[in-house]
């Protein structure tokens, strides 16, 4: 479920920004996919409130970048790079940056690929996804961290609120991205103020229920699968909204790219995320749908005759396949 609440706990950590967070309540019809899983509820009740932290940096020929990226972030108890097969001195910056640093290899291509292999190697209790161009703000991570630990499953950074903001996107950008948001909160339910937007932050046990493409998965050129592109903050947020997790906005600031160009594409990738939300709301409603039905199967009667033929009587089956009731 979502928070409702308009004002969290405040921060004891540094660098927390003013004003309340802002919630997005509002879930989806039937999604009870966290709350009827046994094994995450005995997770979250685990959780530490002193957590350690792991920041996935995905990052494709931005050597450049992380000479001014790195040397800015707090000290945390992993920084994970993924290298999207950089021909820059990339892996070699960071190493020499940071001797402590796990380096990864992705596996095929795409951003969402590289965050799958970072999420992957991660071994901390929170998970902060950070961009390697320098238009993340480090000084905001404690602000993440701190609305995880005062309840939320996930923390989603938000542009568009008043204490956030963009010194990078463009009005076609935000217009575009205006347009999808509205389309998801529409389908889904939600209430989402920025669905576009890869400064997030989460608890590593939800990993699981994301369903994410395999990150050990290994193919070869340059073709970008479902899910391994720049759509993968949808898909994260569409499936954070049908798993039933609660979720809290973070104003953030996204400052203009340090070095280089962007590889988004504004069109291309604007397709893929619209298609993302029409596919993960086909599956979503097929997934509340088969759960409604199972809900309303007739009681199995213990003393019902076995056919003629000899064997087991036949009943009806849970239409949820590889779903608990």
């Amino acid at each position: 479920m979502y928070d409702t609440g308009d004002e969290l706990r405040k921060a004891t950590l540094p660098f927390h920004p003013p004003g309340p967070r802002r919630a997005a309540p509002g879930l989806p019809r039937g999604a009870r996919t966290a709350t009827a899983n046994t094994a995450f509820l005995a997770r979250r009740a685990q959780r530490s409130a002193d957590p350690t932290i792991s920041i996935v940096i995905p990052a494709r020929n931005e050597a450049k970048n992380l000479e001014v990226v790195l040397p800015g972030l707090p000290p945390v108890e992993q920084i994970v790079l993924v290298d999207g097969h950089s021909v820059d001195d990339t892996m070699a910056v960071a190493r020499r940056l940071r001797p402590d640093i796990t380096l990864v290899q992705q596996t095929r291509a795409g951003k969402g690929n590289a965050l799958a292999c970072g999420f992957a190697a991660a071994t901390g209790d929170i998970i902060v996804m950070f961009d390697a161009d320098g238009s993340a703000d480090p000084a905001e991570i404690p602000a993440f961290v701190d609305a995880l630990v005062a309840g939320a499953d996930f923390a989603k950074g938000t542009r568009f609120h008043r204490n956030g903001g963009s010194d990078d996107i463009t009005m076609l950008r935000k217009t575009g991205n205006a347009f999808l948001n509205s389309a998801t909160n529409l389908l889904f339910g939600t209430r989402f103020s920025d669905l576009c937007y890869g400064y997030n932050a989460f608890w590593r046990d939800i990993v699981p229920l994301l369903n994410l493409p395999p990150a050990d998965h290994v193919t070869t050129g340059d073709h970008v699968q479902w899910g391994d592109g720049f759509e993968i903050e949808t898909l994260l947020n569409c499936r954070v909204a049908t798993a039933g997790l609660s979720i809290i906005e973070v104003p953030s600031v996204e400052r203009a790219r340090i070095f280089g160009q962007t590889n988004l594409r504004t069109f291309a990738d604007g397709t893929r995320v619209l298609r993302t939300i029409a596919v993960e709301w086909h599956h979503s409603a097929h997934r509340r749908k088969a759960r409604d039905e199972a809900d309303h199967l007739p009681p199995i009667d213990l003393f019902r005759k076995a056919p003629a033929g000899g064997g087991l009587p036949e009943y009806p089956r849970n239409l949820a396949a590889g779903e608990t009731r």
